[in-house]
C-alpha cells in the first residue's frame, strides 16, 4: 500500500469544502487547490473560511508544472467536468488515484476514458453544506465520503482503496466504504432526483417533503422512476430503497435547502440535466415512461432560464 501525501483538488464548492479542513491541516503545502483565472486570484488572496476558520490555500493553475498528486479529488460541477478532466493533467501521474464525488452515475465512466481505470476509485459524498463567498459551514460528525473499487471485499480491500482509508484517516475525515459502491451511486442518484428535484422545482427547503403530501407524492414518484431504470439496467436498486429513503426524510435538516435549489435562488446554472435529464434520456433508451422526471427537468430548466436572464 502506498502512502498518500499529496493531493490535488479541483472544484472548492460545498463537496470540496469538506476536505479542506483535514486535507489542509494534516497535509499543509502538499495539499493543493487547482484554480485558474480570478478564481486562481481570488482563493490566493482569501483563501476559504470553513466553520468560522480561515484557510490559507496552496492554489496551483491549471498549466503549472508540479510533481503529479498521489490523489486528486474532482468536486466541481457534473457540467464542468470535462474542463476538470483536462485541468488535472498535470496533476496526474502513472500512480495517481482519481476521486470523483460528483453528483449523477456516470462520473467515474468519463474518468476512466480519460486516464484509465487503474486510476480510479468510485465515490459519492453524502452531507448538507451552504457556502457562499468562499465561506462554508456545516456539520462534520454529519456527512461522510464514500469510497471504494466498483465491488469490493471488505475483508480484503486493494491497495488503492487501503490508501485512501488511510488517508482519511489521518486527515480525521469521515468515510465508510461499502462492497457495491455502484449500487450506492444509485442509491444517491435516486434520492438526489426525488428530494433536490422535488424541493427545486416547488422552491421550498426539505421540510415540505414530510409536511406537504404532495410534495411527498413527486418525491416518490421521481424516486420510483429511477428505481425502474436501474432495475432495467441490472443495478441492485428496487421498491425497498425507495421506502428506505422515504423513512429518511425525517431526519434531513428541515429548513435547509438542496444544491439545485441554492442554484435557482443565486440566479446559477443548475445540475437539472444531470440528474432528471439522466432519467428521462435512460427512460427513453429503455422504454420505460418518466412523467415526473419530464416534469422536473422541463420546469427547472424554465426557472433556471429566468433566474440567469435576471441576475
Amino acid at each position: 500500500m502506498k502512502k498518500i501525501e499529496s493531493v490535488a483538488l479541483i472544484g472548492l464548492g460545498a463537496m470540496g469544502a469538506f476536505f479542506v479542513p483535514g486535507l489542509s491541516e494534516t497535509l499543509g503545502s502538499s495539499f493543493r487547490v487547482i484554480a485558474g483565472g480570478e478564481r486562481k486570484e481570488r482563493l490566493r488572496k482569501n483563501g476559504v473560511t470553513i466553520n468560522g476558520k480561515k484557510y490559507d490555500l496552496n492554489v496551483v493553475d491549471p498549466e503549472d508544472k508540479t510533481e503529479p498528486a498521489d490523489l486528486v479529488i474532482i468536486a466541481v460541477k457534473n457540467y464542468d467536468l470535462d474542463k476538470a478532466l483536462s485541468d488535472i493533467r498535470n496533476q496526474v501521474g502513472k500512480d495517481t488515484l482519481i476521486m470523483s464525488v460528483l453528483n449523477g452515475v456516470d462520473s467515474e465512466e468519463h474518468v476512466i476514458k480519460a486516464y484509465g481505470k487503474e486510476h480510479v476509485i468510485y465515490s459519492l459524498m453524502r452531507i448538507s453544506i451552504a457556502m457562499d463567498n468562499g465561506v462554508a459551514n456545516f456539520d462534520p460528525s454529519r456527512g461522510k465520503v464514500y469510497f471504494g473499487d466498483r465491488r469490493n471485499d471488505l475483508s480484503a480491500l486493494s491497495d488503492n482503496v487501503l490508501s485512501v482509508k488511510e488517508l482519511m484517516e489521518r486527515c480525521n475525515i469521515g468515510y465508510c466504504i461499502k462492497e457495491d459502491m455502484e449500487r450506492d451511486i444509485w442509491f444517491k442518484f435516486m434520492s438526489n432526483v426525488g428530494e433536490n428535484l422535488t424541493c427545486a422545482l416547488l422552491r421550498v427547503p426539505f421540510r415540505y417533503l414530510n409536511e406537504d403530501p404532495d410534495a411527498r407524492y413527486l418525491c416518490m414518484k421521481g424516486m420510483r422512476e429511477v428505481v425502474a431504470i436501474a432495475e432495467a439496467k441490472g443495478i441492485d436498486l428496487h421498491e425497498e430503497d425507495a421506502l428506505t429513503q422515504e423513512g429518511l426524510l425525517p431526519t434531513l435538516p428541515p429548513e435547509n435547502k438542496p444544491s439545485t435549489l441554492q442554484d435557482l435562488d443565486r440566479g446559477k446554472a443548475t445540475e437539472v440535466e444531470t440528474f432528471a435529464g439522466t432519467v428521462v434520456r435512460l427512460g427513453k433508451e429503455l422504454g420505460i415512461p418518466t412523467p415526473v422526471n419530464d416534469v422536473f427537468l422541463h420546469g427547472i430548466r424554465v426557472i433556471e432560464r429566468r433566474g440567469m436572464e435576471n441576475k
